[in-house]
């Protein structure tokens, strides 16, 4: 064939369906005999559960069952990710309730409403247990237990021997205490499930369609907590609205579900409101960071050294173990920096358990590095782009393993970030900052900057299927699309290989029964690797094809090839081909399918990498805070579809810039939600966000055959320093040396005040005590830099 589709901009494919309402979503189903549940949840953070009086919701209307823990006995979900074992959660509250809105009581009703008005009926005794919300509060010896077989609130954590040691022979040693806040997934769809129950003589045992990310990973912890063989359960996961990370694993809402539906023999449905997602949903990032950056006169960095707390959350689920993972890995970030020492801990406390949130763990690590970068530039008097350039990883270095273990594939960091300031304007921005500070103008400008690199795909591999038939091409895949376009993509790859038009491959994903094996998607890892994994079984059944071809032909396979026509045929005898669709008749008449499967396990993660540059407008008097600009360029190593990436990069670059200035999740002193609903909880609309100039640069890996890395999480990562980095550069000249995120108008003020009053500094206290008494961690554990991310 002449020519290639991979690297030009195609429309996607799944877009009409969406647009005309024909999506088919887990709410949209209503099987005959469908029954609803609801959970009754905690008001309270931290309390013994005393009694549990349901007879009164039992008798209401339309109501069939209500039932506790103590009901159902049935045994704890087996978690996607554990980080303490000891702290594992009870599909339904046992003992005592450990944050608000954790499930105590399921109803089971006719309809919702029935449900509805039955959770107002059941009557439970709490016993008031004093709450700690704060991480680092949880910390102290005197803290409220949330687990009384404990020693404490600490669900792990280690730290490395070298210490302060990494910071001899620095000059200038810059500290900071950086808080990179609780935010919420909040994504379109929240949690839900419908289970369909089998038997025996069914052809499984349980059929569960649900709103996740990783079907198959859901089945077999289906499997696993009821005792189901694999096979015998099916998952389907229909059009999903949105994950960021919050849908990964089997919820206890899903378990619960799942049991009702086989005790009652009836469809049982459950979908999540949106006040239960804010609550229930594993809430992300959630660190407090105690960094510090050594450096010479010079410029050059000479150690880093990191006390990371990470909150978890009530019990001890994933979430708070990525600081102890991801955000270890990826601390060394584009930086020639010789010597780290990284120490974290994961705090239990009475809040919403926290999970993955796009990029989970290595925005943390991102953020923490590049303000360290910024408040170096001030200490040394040096433009923090030049301060940037000075340290960079060198690409002659590729492939490269940083301190802590990272396997960088290929690499150029200044590319990007040449290219940022080109397409912002860079001196331009400096003389109009100037300006505005010489005139004494209310509105500041802030330029903000920040270089990153991250880890995408690796860990397992992908299963994919292309099969060829009269009447186009199907694909299978194990990845599992919410929004990011697989269909168009995967596609894309296909009819570049074969020659069949995309119109005509069909897509199938998400469906344990039809596709036989999958990792899902998280991590960024879908088209490197699940599109690696369809270009293999593309090529193969082009393989057999060719094969056929000859035969039929008479020729030889050698001299088969692809047409421009989308035909297989002899070279330099253009009568003597054949048609796709008579080589799918040919292999049937051959007793056998035209089609290919492939497991295809990657070489290695990828790391993608970038430039993004925020600029911001400053009000000095009120403190508000107006993006104005932001220029995100992003490498995602060879980019097939750039129509993808870029919208990739917007949601990124979105979500990346709401954290720095409006969102985060927050409790009061007992617990308590402040802002548990979307009334409270500040997203931005498109008239918030600036329209984001986007661009890339390519610098293909070796460790796949297409190329690629990972663009899902990547403008999250390089988003949010940028902003705030330019919050900071606006208030500069007036002493400001730092905003913790988000940067809210009142926080901005104090920031102006307290420099005003010559007040400012950066904030530094001792980390909490609990870090001396961290075990060492292991030199020869195995290390985390290759295993997938969600």
């Amino acid at each position: 064939m002449v020519g290639s589709m991979l690297g030009n901009e195609v429309q996607r494919v799944e877009d009409p369906d969406l647009l005309r309402g024909r999506g088919t979503y887990v709410g949209n189903l209503a099987p005959e005999g469908v029954v609803h549940l609801g959970f009754v949840r905690s008001p309270l953070a931290h309390a013994e559960v005393t009694a549990v009086d349901t007879s009164a919701a039992a008798q209401a209307p339309g109501v069939i069952t209500v039932r506790t823990a103590a009901d159902l006995d049935l045994p704890a979900p087996q978690p996607f990710g554990e980080l303490n074992p000891r702290c594992r959660r009870p599909p339904l509250a046992t003992d005592r309730v450990r944050f608000v809105g954790e499930p105590v009581a399921v109803v089971v009703g006719e309809s919702p409403a029935a449900v509805a008005d039955a959770l107002e009926l059941v009557d439970v005794d709490y016993e008031p247990l004093p709450a700690v919300a704060d991480p680092e509060q949880a910390l102290r010896p005197d803290a409220p237990r949330q687990f009384p077989e404990l020693d404490g609130n600490v669900a792990g954590g280690y730290r490395d021997p070298a210490g302060a040691d990494v910071l001899s022979g620095a000059d200038v040693v810059v500290r900071a205490r950086i808080e990179n806040q609780r935010v919420a997934v909040v994504p379109l769809e929240g949690n839900a499930i419908l289970a369909e129950p089998g038997g025996p003589d069914a052809e499984h045992d349980v059929v569960v369609h649900v709103s996740t990310q990783m079907p198959h990973a859901l089945r077999d912890a289906v499997a696993g907590t009821f005792g189901w063989p694999a096979e015998r359960v099916r998952v389907i996961a229909p059009h999903v609205g949105g994950a960021f990370g919050g849908k990964v694993g089997l919820v206890p809402e899903h378990a619960v579900a799942i049991a009702l539906a086989r005790e009652l023999g009836r469809p049982v449905k459950w979908v999540e409101t949106r006040s239960e997602n804010m609550q229930a949903m594993p809430h992300g990032r959630a660190q407090v960071q105690y960094a510090e950056l050594g450096l010479r006169r010079d410029g050059s960095i000479v150690g880093l050294r990191c006390r990371v707390v990470g909150d978890a959350g009530a019990y001890g689920g994933f979430g708070g173990g990525l600081a102890l993972g991801p955000t270890r890995t990826m601390a060394q970030g584009v930086y020639e920096i010789p010597r780290i020492s990284y120490d974290a801990v994961a705090a239990l406390t009475n809040t919403t358990p926290v999970g993955a949130f796009r990029g989970a763990g290595r925005p943390e690590a991102a953020a923490m590095l590049e303000r360290l970068i910024d408040l170096a530039a001030v200490e040394l008097g040096e433009d923090p782009v030049a301060l940037r350039r000075k340290n960079f990883l060198h690409p002659q270095k590729f492939p490269y393993t940083t301190v802590t273990g990272a396997d960088y594939d290929s690499g150029d960091y200044d590319v990007p970030l040449t290219e940022a300031l080109r397409l912002a304007g860079y001196e331009q921005l400096r003389a109009e900052q100037a300006r505005r500070i010489e005139a004494d103008e209310r509105l500041l400008l802030g330029i903000g900057v920040s270089t990153y690199v991250e880890i995408t795909g690796g860990g397992s591999g992908e299963y994919a299927e292309v099969e060829v038939h009269e009447d186009g091409a199907r694909i299978k895949v194990g990845t599992s699309a919410h929004g990011q376009g697989h269909a168009t993509s995967f596609a894309m790859i296909v009819a570049d290989t074969l020659g069949i038009p995309m119109q005509a491959v069909e897509f199938v994903q998400s469906d344990t029964a039809r596709v036989p094996r999958g990792s899902g998607t998280g991590g960024s890892r879908s088209l490197q690797i699940g599109g690696s994994a369809v270009q293999r079984a593309g090529e193969e059944v082009l393989r057999r094809a060719r094969e056929l071809a000859a035969s039929r032909l008479e020729a030889s396979v050698d001299d088969i090839e692809l047409t421009d026509d989308g035909e297989l045929g002899v070279a330099g005898v253009p009568a003597a081909t054949l048609t796709w669709a008579e080589l799918a008749r040919a292999a049937a008449e051959d007793g056998g399918a035209l089609a290919a499967h492939v497991d295809f396990r990657p070489g290695g993660a990828t790391f993608p990498f970038g430039a993004h540059v925020s600029v911001v407008e400053v009000d000095v008097e009120t403190g508000r805070v107006r993006p104005v600009r932001h220029v995100a360029v992003d490498d995602c190593g060879r980019v097939l579809n750039p129509l993808l990436v870029r919208g990739q990069q917007h949601g990124g670059a979105a979500q990346g810039i709401a954290q720095a200035l409006w969102e985060q999740v927050t409790f009061d002193a007992e617990g308590n939600p402040a802002n548990g609903t979307l009334a409270d909880y500040t997203i931005p609309s498109a008239a918030d966000l600036p329209s984001l100039e986007t661009a890339n640069t390519e610098t293909p890996t070796p460790r796949n055959p297409l190329g690629a890395k990972g663009i899902g999480e990547s403008a999250t990562i390089g988003s949010t320093p940028a902003v705030q980095n330019a919050v900071v550069d606006a208030l500069r000249h007036l002493g400001v040396r730092h905003v913790d995120m988000p940067a809210t108008p009142e926080r901005v003020w104090r920031a102006v005040r307290a420099a005003r009053d010559g007040r400012a500094g950066v904030p530094w206290q001792e980390p909490p005590e609990v870090f001396a008494t961290l075990p060492l961690r292991d030199a020869g554990a195995p290390d985390d830099a290759d295993e997938a991310v969600v």
